[in-house]
């Protein structure tokens, strides 16, 4: 396909081709792992475009070329030679060169339900070294997003769906209410969760999207990365320099790795999103549990904002289940195809517990605000057969329940 039909084609076939073009010495087809750290230059400046690999590599600009064409930045490869993407050595890498985009003392207004690491790193890291003054809002809610802004408010940080209740934000109307209030600020939403696939927040008014492509991009729980990609020529400029000058960029392997993971992305997210859908049904018709949060569900507080922003409800879902943290421990020791482990968006299926694990770092206040309980589990769907998945869970839940229906028989025995 020639490179100039990547931009026009539809995103299941940008997934196989954006961004890259066959080499040109061999004719390979995947872009080589160009792992040089520096290249010979004819003459004092006269280079074939890479001078030292932090500053350019051709393996990372092919990612970054990809995630910017799926996300529809918009930026031509002739004004930025990898069309306004950035890929980082992780996600949190990706962020904190983002927050370089605002001086000193800058004000930003963030999601009030954030993935933990993003938190500690406002909280108890930015706000002490870079003096950011961080209001924490729900904005999902017009009117909190209204009190959180003020006219010199720099940033607004959004997840969407939220990490781990998936809340949804109206990205919409947050451009509009925040541009309106503070015309200079930046909008940026993490959009690891829905992948490009399902959502595209530069085409709601956004100026910024944050992957953490560890996740669903690579798929593959293999690589640890993060990527920024913009529509705006000017934010594209200062993170040109920005990436450059604090230089956390991603390696030449985890950005093949990357690459090669996300040509199967759209597959692999109809195939999370199928099955989520199926496993969310079951579970909540489940007597252990007590109630079971996804997008996709009717029972979503916000089922029509999904289905109007997003082009399907993703593969994460989050349940609270009946008892306690005894309950849950047992669930959590007793599944066997679900792995107990960290992270998200591999092939495989993951489950966590967000109080003891990802969310550990927020205060336990902070975790009953939000209600991150001692009965929520997060799980993530991987594309193994959805029936094996509910059986595994089924055994899980049986034995979350034992204790409980074991105790009831004595009881009644002793009446």
């Amino acid at each position: 396909m020639p490179h100039e039909h990547y931009i026009s084609a539809r995103i299941a076939t940008k997934v196989i081709h954006a961004g890259q073009r066959p080499d040109p010495v061999t004719g390979a087809v995947m872009p080589p792992i160009s792992v040089s750290s520096t290249y010979a230059q004819e003459s004092p400046g006269v280079h074939k475009g890479f001078e030292y690999s932090r500053s350019h590599n051709p393996t990372r600009f092919a990612l970054e070329r990809m995630v910017a064409h799926l996300e529809n930045t918009g930026i031509s490869e002739e004004y930025d030679p990898s069309c306004g993407g950035f890929a980082f050595s992780s996600g949190l890498a990706s962020i904190s060169t983002c927050l370089e985009l605002m001086d000193a003392g800058s004000h930003m207004v963030a999601m009030d339900d954030l993935y933990g690491g993003t938190n500690r790193l406002f909280s108890r890291v930015r706000a002490r070294s870079q003096g950011l003054k961080i209001t924490y809002a729900d904005l999902t809610d017009e009117a909190k997003l209204r009190a959180a802004m003020t006219p010199q408010t720099k940033m607004v940080w959004v997840e969407t769906p939220t990490n781990p209740n998936l809340k949804l934000a109206d990205l919409k109307m947050i451009a509009r209410i925040a541009k309106g209030i503070s015309k200079e600020c930046i909008l940026v939403c993490d959009n690891t969760f829905a992948s490009p696939i399902f959502q595209r927040p530069l085409e709601q008014g956004f100026d910024l999207v944050m992957h953490s492509s560890t996740k669903y991009l690579n798929g593959h729980s293999d690589v640890v990365g993060g990527l920024l990609a913009t529509n705006d020529p000017q934010i594209c400029a200062q993170l040109r320099f920005l990436q450059n000058a604090i230089g956390s960029v991603m390696g030449p392997f985890d950005a093949y790795l990357t690459l090669r993971g996300i040509k199967t992305l759209d597959i692999r997210m109809q195939r999370h999103a199928q099955s989520a859908m199926k496993i969310a049904k079951w579970l909540e018709a489940h007597a252990a549990v007590e109630r079971v949060v996804y997008p996709g569900l009717p029972s979503h507080p916000q089922r029509a904002l999904a289905t109007r922003q997003m082009d399907g409800f993703g593969g994460m879902i989050t349940i609270y289940l009946k008892g306690s943290l005894d309950e849950a421990r047992r669930m959590l020791e007793n599944v066997h195809i679900f792995a107990l482990a960290e992270s998200l968006g591999g092939v495989e299926s993951l489950i966590e517990h967000p109080a003891i694990m990802t969310h550990a770092s927020l205060s336990p206040d902070t975790r009953r605000l939000l209600g991150i309980s001692d009965t929520m589990i997060r799980l993530s769907i991987g594309i193994e057969d959805a029936d094996d998945l509910i059986a595994d869970l089924e055994q899980g839940l049986a034995a979350a329940q034992k204790k409980n229906l074991t105790a009831e028989a004595q009881r009644t025995q002793r009446v």
